[in-house]
């Protein structure tokens, strides 16, 4: 192991480089991006609808990797953002006429709405419909006359339904099928394990590698669903390539064993005929197929390898049986003790978790405040400070704080090239197609970004956001600088505000998600463990590395909270620690279930229900690993490397937990 979870820093210019280059199909959605915000441009300046920039902004959150999931996005949001403008016209009727209660309707509204955002499936466009709902009684004061108030909610309702109407035309055009980005994935994780087994994987591909173990399957399958929903894949099909799935996992799995520890790694002949297979199962995969009928000759093994037996076994298994289903269907999870978890539309602690109101409460007051500030100061150009509250709120300190930097930077960038165009190309510009070529280069580079990491992509994200409200000025090419200057201003002004709210006014800490989030992945390692079939094994894993990548992720961003949030080093340093140990068990348990690391496992799971960092006598870990040892010789050298991998650990956090009560203390 390199590193614990946890050890996340500040990209630099080399993993910046990294998070920019090209992967598959990020080309693609970006290029087809690009074409639909081009598009909004034409039609938005056809018609002449006012906030033509929010418009074509829009569009980056209608589009997915494949046409299903965009195209079903967009037709919900319509029907929602038609069902919220309805409700709108409602409270207009009553407030046209009386702004202070015109301003209370529009908090009301954005608290119910950001509510949902946080408690409820309505997260992915939660906040976007609170920022419609204010954007249109926003219009009523603007003309508080019936019918130009009405003609307001129109243009409120246009400014959606256009980069809707453009997005659902293009994608059912472009965009790939979710059968063949399935097919594709599936493809790329088999070269990826090919060239992993046969150590000839650049730093680049290991990477990659890894990337792909920890996404786990479930995107996958997601398509697999969609492709059913389609009408592009027949149930037969279906069954095969979820088995497919789940038989990369352990693939991809029992590979990164083999290459990382040097008793499970494979003679060089066995492995290159190994490579050969997957590589002709990957070309099947991208052919829009997938391979039945696989069989293996691979040379036989010296004596005496016990652990080499027992990958070869696995990957002989995941291979022959690669797309062959189960007879029987894998079992749903188990119920967990507690309350019984909600399947509707509001979560399991919709109503009990006052997290969701306090969310409500901060998104709603920091617009608030930013609109009265403008209408105070009378200074209608920073209104971007108000629509900025609703884009960039998060739900932790961590995330708000992480993203903080990601969003001035993208911010600055994006006015950047913004005033650069409007300085240099604008008036150079003729006409409406003229503008959409600008829109079509800077919405190219901004999504580039956007489409990437997590890391980067809310950079991304603000790039376009500052970008386009400094090029879309109106119906036609302009150059209005002081436009452009007074929208950045209250771009930034609107992510300062929301930063003080949410690290001053009840700060949420990241620490609660991940402790459930551990625990959970501990229970679904458990039933892994008591898992005997291998089919079985192979598809709990997936979802299981995924929420590896996940926790992974938030140990990291828990260093960005403020100290009065964060808690203390040894917390974090008890959590970096189980979840390095649960890494170091994940192919002892894909391998051999609960014959190898069950004990160790149990161990894990007392330790985050004690609350603390003790660890299991010796004498009984030893008692439970002779007792392995007397079952099988694989099993034996399979505790053989889990007390090595553990070893490590326990020599890693000692001085990692040392330095950072150290400088904690200095603090």
């Amino acid at each position: 192991m390199a590193s614990l979870a946890g050890d996340i820093r500040r990209p630099g210019p080399r993993e910046i480089a990294k998070l920019l280059a090209p992967f598959p199909g990020r080309a693609a959605i970006v290029t087809r991006i690009a074409l639909i915000c081009a598009l909004t441009v034409l039609v938005t300046t056809g018609y002449s609808t006012p906030d033509a920039a929010t418009s074509v902004y829009i569009v980056f959150f209608l589009n997915r990797p494949d046409r299903m999931t965009s195209v079903v996005m967009s037709i919900a949001l319509m029907l929602v953002v038609t069902a919220i403008i309805g409700v709108v016209m409602i409270f207009a009727i009553l407030t046209i006429d009386q702004p202070p209660l015109r301003v209370a309707s529009m908090a009301l509204l954005s608290f119910g709405l950001l509510f949902a955002t946080s408690a409820s499936k309505l997260r992915p466009i939660g906040a976007i419909l609170a920022m419609i709902v204010g954007f249109g009684l926003d219009e009523l004061g603007l003309a508080p006359v019936g019918e130009a108030a009405t003609r307001g909610l129109l243009y409120a309702w246009l400014m959606v339904a256009i980069p809707i109407g453009v997005a659902i035309v293009v994608n059912l055009v472009m965009a790939p099928s979710p059968r063949r980005l399935a097919t594709a994935q599936l493809a790329r994780r088999l070269r990826l394990a090919a060239r992993r087994l046969t150590d000839k994987a650049t730093d680049e591909e290991r990477a990659v590698f890894e990337a792909c173990m920890r996404q786990g399957d479930h995107q996958i399958l997601s398509w697999l669903k969609l492709s059913k929903l389609e009408g592009t894949l027949t149930p037969a099909d279906g069954a095969a390539l979820r088995q497919a799935a789940a038989s990369t996992t352990a693939i991809l799995v029992t590979t990164e064993f083999a290459a990382s520890e040097p008793g499970a790694r494979l003679p060089d002949a066995c492995a290159a005929q190994l490579a050969a297979t997957m590589t002709q199962m990957a070309a099947m995969l991208e052919a829009g197929g997938y391979p039945v009928d696989v069989t293996l000759d691979v040379p036989d093994l010296p004596e005496g390898s016990a652990l080499q037996a027992l990958v070869l076994a696995d990957l002989r298994a995941a291979l022959e049986g690669f797309a062959v289903p189960p007879a029987e269907p894998v079992p749903a999870p188990e119920k967990t003790a507690g309350p019984p978890a909600r399947s509707g539309f509001f979560g399991a602690d919709a109503f009990s978790n006052p997290d969701h109101v306090r969310y409500a409460l901060k998104t709603t007051a920091a617009a608030m405040f930013c609109y009265v500030l403008y209408q105070q100061l009378d200074w209608q150009g920073i209104h971007t400070c108000f629509i900025t509250c609703y884009m960039v709120s998060l739900s932790t300190t961590a995330e708000t704080v992480e993203k903080l930097t990601l969003r001035i930077t993208g911010c600055l960038v994006g006015a950047l090239l913004g005033t650069a165009a409007i300085v240099f190309v604008t008036p150079r510009l003729t006409s409406a197609g003229e503008l959409m070529a600008l829109v079509f280069a800077g919405a190219w580079l901004a999504a580039w970004v956007a489409m990437g990491s997590a890391r980067i992509s809310y950079a991304g994200m603000q790039i376009a956001f500052a970008f386009f409200l400094c090029v879309i000025q109106g119906a036609a090419p302009a150059f209005d600088l002081t436009l452009a200057r007074d929208r950045v201003i209250g771009i930034l002004i609107g992510n300062v505000v929301i930063y003080l709210v949410f690290t001053r006014v009840w700060p949420v800490s990241i620490a609660s998600r991940i402790d459930a989030t551990l625990k959970a992945l501990v229970a679904q390692w458990t039933r892994i463990a008591h898992a005997a079939d291998t089919r079985t094994r192979s598809a709990l894993a997936g979802g299981a590395l995924a929420q590896y990548g996940g926790l992974r992720q938030d140990l990291g961003l828990i260093h960005y909270e403020p100290s009065w949030v964060r808690p203390e080093p040894e917390w974090v340093a008890s959590r970096r620690r189980a979840l390095a140990e649960l890494e170091a068990l994940e192919a002892p348990l894909v391998l051999a279930a609960g014959r190898a690391g069950a004990a160790r496992l149990g161990e894990i799971a007392g330790r985050l229900a004690a609350g603390d960092d003790t660890h299991v006598p010796a004498p009984q870990r030893v008692a439970e690993a002779a007792q392995d040892r007397a079952a099988d010789p694989a099993l034996d050298a399979l505790q053989n490397v889990i007390a090595k991998r553990f070893g490590q650990i326990a020599d890693m956090t000692r001085p990692a937990s040392a330095r950072e009560t150290t400088t904690d203390a200095r603090a």
